[in-house]
């Protein structure tokens, strides 16, 4: 074990330093241990890729015993065990997928005291029978992971992380950390209250690496190939779509089109989904087409793009999968395409579930709050973090910033199209209620009468694109709802009527003609920050190295090195193993493995290079 050999509890420094490599904590990291260590519970809200697992991880090493930590997917497990392996820390993972000889070796280690972390599901933590072995352990911690799942306001909820509370009753001396990346102000009320958490850290919710983008859909194949034309060749990027019909099909369609394309989705044969998934994780140039049922138990650093081709429920689930990108602090895109249609489906969705009346208008409230970040035509960071309590400047780095709308008085015009709503009693859809307003003359509209209305042709101003544009953002304002129960018809709501006589002004934005970013449109590799020609060609040398290596070991590239430290490699071409051990991310478990190898890659190019300059 790590801390064996140097005493009961070790200075959170040193384990930082030469396990894990890094020389300095990142913002509330070190108060944030050093509150578990001093024996305190505590909540922690820190973005994705801060470096939440420090936070547990290392107290469970300065401790005496051994820290649990509750964790909801395999995946998950299996990625943090294997990573904390090659950091030399002893680790394990107890969970059914064990074969009986695995499940007695872990089990038997745990119970001797051999391990320094050992994680588990929830469900096997909260079992009698394994609360009876815990009763006979040295425990350093518990720490629990994704702890949003514990809320039912949260948008991941579990009922068997509900049960975790016990922890805090039958172990009242172990500190408690519960750690999540999402979660609003009702959600960690709620993880708070039910784990008796004395403190609470929020880090921010900021992710500035990842470009935001959203645009209207209108051909969506065509839209994800043209935002994948403006990325590098060879990224790896995760697709989202909302069915499992629309996953398979878009899978073979950007295969067609030339792409390392692979599906993924919970009714996918199990053999095929984690063969799946091991390739997305293990291969550099992947791009896996999802469900949500994808990305919670995905630690990949290195996922440089999240595309959406259907709106997500709201806007914490928004935040979490694009989370999923830039994992490593590199720059990252998170693309989406919407529809008014993609909103009725959410919409329909909440009003046909099984939830309770108050669970519902929380969905609606959430789902209302993310149309709000869809059509704003402000800066969408700060949209997105206003929603969780936060705030930044404007960020110049999503696309409402680098291509500002226009907008322009509209007053007039949702006037006409909520009093056309009403003129024709409330019972049709948008495309007709369009129609209307432009005076189109067709057998429908000649039916009802309504080419005698005075709304008739009254937004012949407008196109009809443009009135579509209205609409949706009439209807993301909650001015107008689209009533599924009434075939899809428009509704006013008291919101609406309150417009109608009040008279106030509102201004609406107007869509560009095309939705690609000046960001976009240039097809360069921005997560790697390599000038020199010859640094770019080390760089690609020492991924080439990195790939034969986790082969060879059957572990993900970046278990062995992330980007950042190759690209420091490539940057300042350390010479020694004294020197090499200075790169970020680089411990003394991995310089002891890896130094000389890679030494010998930076060494010969850096010689090949000297003698081109000499001898050109």
């Amino acid at each position: 074990m790590v801390n064996d050999h140097i005493g009961n509890t070790i200075d959170p420094t040193y384990i930082l330093s030469s396990v894990f490599g890094y020389d300095r904590f990142r913002e509330e990291q070190e108060d944030i241990i050093n509150t578990v260590i001093s024996g305190q519970s505590c909540c922690v809200l820190m973005p994705t890729g801060s470096g939440k697992s420090l936070c547990y991880q290392i107290p469970a090493l300065c401790l005496k015993g051994t820290g649990i930590i509750v964790s909801p997917l395999i995946a998950l497990m299996q990625d943090q065990v294997t990573a904390l392996k090659e950091l030399g820390v002893k680790a394990a993972a107890i969970h059914s997928a064990l074969d009986p000889a695995q499940l007695q070796e872990a089990m038997a280690d745990f119970q001797a005291g051999r391990l320094d972390l050992v994680y588990v599901a929830p469900e096997r933590l909260v079992n009698d029978a394994f609360l009876d072995v815990l009763d006979h352990i040295d425990l350093a911690l518990f720490a629990i992971d994704e702890a949003h799942c514990i809320s039912q306001w949260g948008h991941d909820f579990r009922q068997e992380y509900r049960q975790l509370s016990i922890l805090r009753t039958r172990y009242p001396t172990v500190p408690c950390i519960a750690v999540t990346a999402t979660a609003d102000a009702p959600t960690r009320k709620d993880i708070v209250d039910r784990l008796d958490l004395p403190k609470i850290y929020i880090s921010g919710f900021d992710r500035p690496n990842i470009t935001y983008n959203v645009a209207i859909k209108n051909n969506p194949r065509q839209q994800l190939l043209q935002f994948l034309k403006t990325r590098p060749e060879g990224e790896s990027g995760i697709v989202y779509c909302l069915s499992r019909r629309k996953v398979e099909e878009t899978a073979t369609w950007l295969s067609n089109q030339g792409y390392n394309a692979l599906p993924y989705h919970a009714r996918l044969d199990k053999n095929i989904r984690s063969t799946n998934q091991e390739r997305f994780i293990k291969d550099e140039s992947v791009i896996i087409v999802a469900t949500i049922a994808f990305g919670m138990g995905i630690n990949k650093p290195d996922v440089r793009f999240v595309a959406h081709l259907d709106l997500p429920k709201n806007i914490e689930a928004y935040y979490q999968e694009t989370g999923r990108a830039g994992r490593d602090g590199l720059p990252a895109m998170a693309w989406m395409v919407y529809s008014l249609q993609d909103l009725v489906l959410q919409r329909q969705m909440i009003e046909s579930s099984e939830s309770n009346e108050e669970q519902k208008r929380i969905e609606r409230q959430k789902l209302s709050a993310f149309l709000g970040f869809c059509e704003t035509a402000t800066c969408r960071r700060q949209v997105l973090l206003r929603y969780f309590d936060d705030h930044c400047e404007a960020c110049n780095n999503c696309d409402t910033c680098l291509n500002p709308p226009k907008t322009f008085d509209a007053t007039i015009a949702v006037q006409k199209a909520i009093s056309c709503v009403y003129r024709t009693e409330q019972r049709f859809g948008t495309g007709y209620i369009i129609d209307v307003l432009l005076g189109k003359d067709n057998e429908r509209i000649q039916n009802f009468g309504h080419h005698n209305l005075s709304t008739y042709g009254i937004g012949k101003e407008h196109t009809q694109k443009e009135w579509q544009s209205f609409i949706r953002q009439i209807v993301a304002r909650n001015f107008l709802y689209v009533d599924m129960d009434a075939h899809g018809g428009l509704k006013i709501t008291a919101q609406g009527m309150a417009f109608l006589k009040s008279k106030e002004n509102i201004h609406l934005r107007l869509e560009p003609k095309t939705a690609t970013s000046s960001r976009e449109s240039r097809k360069v590799d921005p997560a790697i920050s390599l000038d020199k020609e010859e640094d770019q060609a080390l760089f690609a040398e020492l991924k080439v190295l990195r790939l034969s290596i986790a082969k060879e070991k059957n572990i993900p590239p970046y278990v062995v090195f992330h980007d950042k430290t190759l690209i420091d490699m490539a940057k300042n071409r350390p010479s020694t193993l004294e020197k090499m051990s200075l790169v970020p991310g680089i411990g003394q478990s991995k310089l002891n493995k890896y130094g000389l190898v890679f030494l010998d890659v930076i060494n010969k190019l850096s010689d090949s290079f000297h003698e081109q300059v000499q001898h050109p």
